[in-house]
Protein backbone atom coordinates (compact mmCIF):
# COMPACT_ATOMS: atom_id res chain seq x y z
CA UNK A 1 0.00 0.00 0.00
CA UNK A 2 1.82 3.67 -0.70
CA UNK A 3 1.50 6.57 1.31
CA UNK A 4 0.27 9.49 -1.19
CA UNK A 5 1.41 11.42 1.84
CA UNK A 6 4.90 10.28 2.06
CA UNK A 7 8.11 12.36 1.91
CA UNK A 8 10.28 11.85 -1.25
CA UNK A 9 13.39 9.86 -0.84
CA UNK A 10 16.67 10.07 -2.02
CA UNK A 11 15.75 7.03 -4.15
CA UNK A 12 13.03 9.27 -5.87
CA UNK A 13 13.66 9.27 -9.72
CA UNK A 14 14.96 12.55 -11.66
CA UNK A 15 13.52 14.34 -14.70
CA UNK A 16 17.03 14.34 -15.60
CA UNK A 17 18.80 11.82 -14.24
CA UNK A 18 22.36 12.72 -15.44
CA UNK A 19 21.95 15.62 -12.89
CA UNK A 20 22.33 13.15 -10.10
CA UNK A 21 25.57 13.45 -9.54
CA UNK A 22 25.59 17.59 -9.82
CA UNK A 23 22.86 17.42 -7.05
CA UNK A 24 24.83 15.32 -4.90
CA UNK A 25 27.71 17.40 -5.28
CA UNK A 26 25.98 20.97 -4.53
CA UNK A 27 23.91 19.25 -1.77
CA UNK A 28 25.85 20.27 1.20
CA UNK A 29 27.81 23.41 -0.34
CA UNK A 30 23.79 25.39 -0.91
CA UNK A 31 23.34 24.29 2.60
CA UNK A 32 26.42 25.59 4.19
CA UNK A 33 25.72 28.59 1.43
CA UNK A 34 22.45 29.31 3.07
CA UNK A 35 23.49 29.18 6.65
CA UNK A 36 25.97 31.26 6.15
CA UNK A 37 24.13 33.99 4.61
CA UNK A 38 21.33 33.53 6.94
CA UNK A 39 24.12 34.11 9.81
CA UNK A 40 25.94 37.19 7.85
CA UNK A 41 22.46 39.00 7.27
CA UNK A 42 21.51 38.55 10.89
CA UNK A 43 24.73 39.95 11.92
CA UNK A 44 23.99 42.72 9.69
CA UNK A 45 20.13 43.20 11.13
CA UNK A 46 21.89 42.80 14.55
CA UNK A 47 24.77 45.23 14.38
CA UNK A 48 22.54 48.84 15.37
CA UNK A 49 21.04 47.16 18.13
CA UNK A 50 24.65 45.80 19.59
CA UNK A 51 25.78 49.58 19.15
CA UNK A 52 22.45 50.50 20.91
CA UNK A 53 21.02 48.04 23.05
CA UNK A 54 19.04 50.04 24.54
CA UNK A 55 17.98 51.51 21.65
CA UNK A 56 14.80 49.14 21.00
CA UNK A 57 13.56 49.26 24.53
CA UNK A 58 10.59 51.55 23.49
CA UNK A 59 10.02 49.44 20.53
CA UNK A 60 9.49 45.66 22.81
CA UNK A 61 7.58 47.31 25.60
CA UNK A 62 5.42 48.43 22.47
CA UNK A 63 4.58 44.84 21.70
CA UNK A 64 4.10 43.87 25.44
CA UNK A 65 8.04 42.70 26.02
CA UNK A 66 8.43 44.92 30.30
CA UNK A 67 10.80 46.29 31.05
CA UNK A 68 12.48 47.14 27.58
CA UNK A 69 15.62 47.99 29.58
CA UNK A 70 15.46 44.04 30.18
CA UNK A 71 14.60 42.74 26.63
CA UNK A 72 16.10 45.34 23.98
CA UNK A 73 19.52 44.08 25.31
CA UNK A 74 18.70 40.57 25.02
CA UNK A 75 17.41 41.40 21.66
CA UNK A 76 20.34 42.94 20.59
CA UNK A 77 22.68 40.22 21.43
CA UNK A 78 20.44 37.42 20.61
CA UNK A 79 20.03 38.72 17.48
CA UNK A 80 23.56 39.68 16.70
CA UNK A 81 25.56 36.78 18.00
CA UNK A 82 22.88 34.33 16.68
CA UNK A 83 23.94 35.97 13.06
CA UNK A 84 27.44 34.87 14.48
CA UNK A 85 26.96 31.57 15.92
CA UNK A 86 24.61 30.75 12.73
CA UNK A 87 27.67 32.12 10.60
CA UNK A 88 30.06 30.18 12.24
CA UNK A 89 28.31 27.02 12.18
CA UNK A 90 28.80 26.88 16.25
CA UNK A 91 25.91 26.18 18.99
CA UNK A 92 24.05 26.18 15.47
CA UNK A 93 20.55 24.61 17.02
CA UNK A 94 20.75 26.36 19.79
CA UNK A 95 21.14 29.99 17.70
CA UNK A 96 18.64 28.64 14.87
CA UNK A 97 16.27 28.16 17.79
CA UNK A 98 16.58 31.78 19.56
CA UNK A 99 16.59 33.38 16.23
CA UNK A 100 13.79 31.39 15.19
CA UNK A 101 11.85 32.36 18.52
CA UNK A 102 12.80 36.27 17.63
CA UNK A 103 11.49 35.66 14.05
CA UNK A 104 7.89 34.39 15.57
CA UNK A 105 7.76 37.83 17.51
CA UNK A 106 8.26 39.88 14.19
CA UNK A 107 5.53 37.34 12.55
CA UNK A 108 2.91 38.24 15.23
CA UNK A 109 4.01 42.27 15.31
CA UNK A 110 4.08 42.88 11.58
CA UNK A 111 1.01 40.51 10.81
CA UNK A 112 -1.24 40.92 13.90
CA UNK A 113 0.02 44.27 15.99
CA UNK A 114 0.24 46.15 12.55
CA UNK A 115 -2.34 44.65 11.07
CA UNK A 116 -0.22 44.08 7.94
CA UNK A 117 -1.17 40.59 7.46
CA UNK A 118 0.59 37.89 5.70
CA UNK A 119 2.33 39.81 3.27
CA UNK A 120 3.48 42.57 5.95
CA UNK A 121 5.09 39.51 7.94
CA UNK A 122 6.38 37.65 4.92
CA UNK A 123 9.78 38.03 5.14
CA UNK A 124 9.42 37.11 8.93
CA UNK A 125 7.87 33.78 8.39
CA UNK A 126 10.44 33.25 5.58
CA UNK A 127 13.00 34.15 8.21
CA UNK A 128 11.43 32.17 10.68
CA UNK A 129 11.79 28.90 8.02
CA UNK A 130 14.78 29.01 7.40
CA UNK A 131 16.24 29.02 10.95
CA UNK A 132 13.92 26.38 11.68
CA UNK A 133 15.14 24.30 9.02
CA UNK A 134 18.26 24.62 10.79
CA UNK A 135 17.17 24.06 13.93
CA UNK A 136 16.07 20.35 13.13
CA UNK A 137 19.04 19.95 10.86
CA UNK A 138 21.89 21.41 12.64
CA UNK A 139 25.23 22.14 11.15
CA UNK A 140 26.78 19.91 8.59
CA UNK A 141 30.33 19.18 7.89
CA UNK A 142 31.78 22.75 7.27
CA UNK A 143 30.80 24.27 11.03
CA UNK A 144 32.47 24.62 13.85
CA UNK A 145 30.14 22.04 15.53
CA UNK A 146 31.35 19.68 12.77
CA UNK A 147 35.00 20.21 13.92
CA UNK A 148 34.65 20.05 17.66
CA UNK A 149 32.63 17.21 17.43
CA UNK A 150 29.29 17.94 19.24
CA UNK A 151 25.92 19.59 18.63
CA UNK A 152 23.42 20.66 20.82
Amino acid sequence: MSNSNAEPTASARLYIPSLSPLYGRLHVGAETLLRVVAGGLLITHGLPKILDPFGAAGMVESIGFYPGAFWSPLLSVSEFAGGVCLMLGLFTRFAALVTTVILLVTVYFHGVLQEQGVFGAEKSILWAAITLFFVVRGANRHSLDHLIGRQI
